[in-house]
């Protein structure tokens, strides 16, 4: 067990995960729950965001009323995984590219994309993810309906 976890007790656990499922909620909602004050909720908070547990609130949002309707996530191939570091870092700069994950297997990066239609999606791809140096070869994979999308359920008691 790491440190981290070693200092997080049941009642972190527990508002954390009414944080995950409704950041916005009021300290003093979270404590009725809990059955604890609202100060209480606020000063365990604080230190889950402290210790690095909470990274930031986030607000989500329904790209699609926005005019943008493709999710795509993209598989690339390097010409050498070396080139990892560099590639990642220009990939960063595509506002288009929400996240970008090293991973094992076919692909040495794997990328999910949103975009407004196929043509916006033809131009991330082809003028600016392939025209990186390094990239050998991408395959992309066009989300046709979101089935799951859910914080990590996480567990009160460890086994």
């Amino acid at each position: 067990m790491n440190e981290k976890t070693e200092s997080i007790d049941e009642l972190d656990r527990k508002i954390l995960t009414r944080l995950m499922h409704d950041a916005d909620q009021s300290f003093a909602d979270t404590g009725k729950e809990l059955f604890v004050s609202a100060g209480t909720v606020h000063v365990r908070t604080k230190k889950l965001y402290r210790m690095g547990v909470i990274k930031r609130k986030s607000v989500e949002v329904d790209y699609h009323k926005l005019g943008y309707d493709v999710i795509a996530y993209l598989g690339i191939f390097l010409d050498k995984s070396s080139m990892y570091d560099k590639v990642a870092q220009e990939i960063s700069q595509i506002p288009e590219v929400v996240e970008a994950h090293y991973t094992t297997g076919n692909y040495s990066i794997f990328t999910k994309i949103i975009c407004k239609d196929t043509k916006h999606l033809k131009h991330v791809l082809t003028d600016r993810i392939q025209a990186i140096e390094g990239v050998q070869r991408t395959e992309t994979f066009i989300s046709l309906q979101e089935s799951i999308n859910r914080p990590l359920a996480i567990s009160v008691k460890e086994s």
